[in-house]
């Protein structure tokens, strides 16, 4: 995926390879839904795929250093959360049974902080909330700070 490995979000790109006729129902499918893929994505996913490893090693440190602030933003909150999740979002169990809405609006209107309270994906999301790893580590600091009791 272009757009986990490549911060490439909403970038859609892709092929198909097979039997000919198959893929002529597929592109006569296709042709009816959209009018191609813009020129400025495939221009930049030839460019993405053209990058030397250590970019990954880059990536995934810069991610690495996001998710162990955002645990500790979630350390700060008294959640539970399992460090063995992988992913670009972070999911924490809110303590004490509380309620993800108002959780997360207390901290908006409390701190002015905005974490995603869990039941935007649905009802079981309910006691949940989750981070993004998406954001710059600098903010996450700022969150940290936010949320960190004067007393700590």
């Amino acid at each position: 995926s272009l757009s986990k490995t490549f911060n490439m979000a909403g970038w859609r790109v892709g092929m198909v390879v097979g039997n000919a006729e198959i893929i002529k129902t597929i592109l006569q499918v296709k042709s009816n839904m959209d009018s191609g893929m813009f020129l400025g994505i495939q221009k930049g996913a030839v460019e993405a795929l053209k990058l030397p490893t250590n970019w990954f090693e880059k990536q995934n440190s810069i991610y690495k250093k996001r998710r162990a602030a955002v645990w500790q933003i979630f350390d700060a909150l008294e959640c539970t959360y399992d460090k063995n999740m992988v992913g670009l979002f972070v999911w924490a169990k809110l303590p004490n049974g509380e309620k993800a809405e108002e959780f997360t609006d207390a901290l908006l209107y409390e701190k002015e902080v905005f974490i995603t309270p869990g039941t935007v994906f649905g009802t079981n999301g309910e006691g949940y909330i989750r981070a993004s790893l998406c954001v710059d580590s600098a903010v996450l600091e700022e969150v940290l700070t936010r949320v960190t009791p004067v007393n700590s």
